[in-house]
């Protein structure tokens, strides 16, 4: 079996200033390494907070690298800057509002700001994008409620099959009947 591939793209005013060590998405890379243990290779990006370039980096990551999932942190708050969420819907065939519905409603349970966040998710091809916040902690939470549903959206699109540790995480599959 291949190794799935699986984006990361930390958005950051601060990466395009040259030096800027990225906590989120070492946390993201992290948490996908506690949960799965199928083969995986993560495609890491940092790139500056600008909407064509994180357009141009999601269509790279999917149409050219074959990125079955894009996981992005950062740019997702109300700041005029925070353009995530509408270059991951340019880019987007459909979306798929239940991602970033239940992240907001999980981080709500442990701060009143989240009703801030808009986080979302899509598809691109055989892709599913999904948006997380900043901050390493809130990855954790969101990547918690949302992951049980990633290994079977993919399978749907017929992508890798993406195997987990369920001692960490259980994905959701229905059984066959």
């Amino acid at each position: 079996m291949a190794k799935a591939k699986i984006g990361i793209v930390t958005v950051s005013d601060r990466a395009s200033a040259g030096v800027y060590e990225d906590i989120s998405g070492k946390a993201i890379i992290e948490v996908l390494g506690e949960y799965l243990t199928s083969e995986w290779e993560p495609v890491y990006e940092v790139i500056p907070d600008e909407q064509p370039i994180i357009e141009q980096t999601l269509i790279k990551m999917v149409d050219q690298q074959d990125c079955c999932l894009i996981v992005t942190t950062g740019g997702t708050g109300p700041a005029k800057r925070d353009v995530t969420p509408e270059a991951t819907e340019a880019v987007c065939d459909r979306m798929m509002p239940g991602f970033g519905e239940l992240m907001r409603a999980e981080s709500l349970k442990f701060v009143p700001t989240a009703i801030l966040s808009r986080q979302t998710a899509g598809l691109r091809g055989d892709s599913l994008i999904v948006n997380l916040p900043g901050k390493p902690k809130s990855i954790r939470e969101c990547l918690d409620a949302v992951f049980p549903a990633i290994p079977y959206c993919i399978d749907l699109m017929e992508g890798p099959y993406l195997e987990c540790d369920e001692a960490v995480i259980k994905p959701f599959r229905p059984k066959a009947k």
